[in-house]
């Protein structure tokens, strides 16, 4: 099974996008400390930010070689 990287993927995208930590998690709904700890490798997010802010985690997804269908 291949593995997923969520923390250093999730650091990469959000800087290639140009935004911060608070902006992200104001985009998503959830603390800037919530954002430190995904990146950190703390924490991961919830399975249920993935269909609801599709776009973002969808490149997450795709960069990974992650054939899913994000509705």
């Amino acid at each position: 099974m291949k593995e997923i990287n969520i923390a250093k993927t999730l650091v990469v995208k959000r800087k290639e996008k140009g935004i911060t930590q608070e902006e992200l998690a104001k985009y998503i709904g959830v603390l800037k400390a919530s954002i430190s700890k995904w990146e950190t490798g703390q924490s991961y997010p919830d399975i249920t930010f993935l269909p609801l802010h599709g776009y973002y985690f969808k490149e997450i997804l795709k960069e990974n070689n992650y054939n899913l269908k994000i509705k």
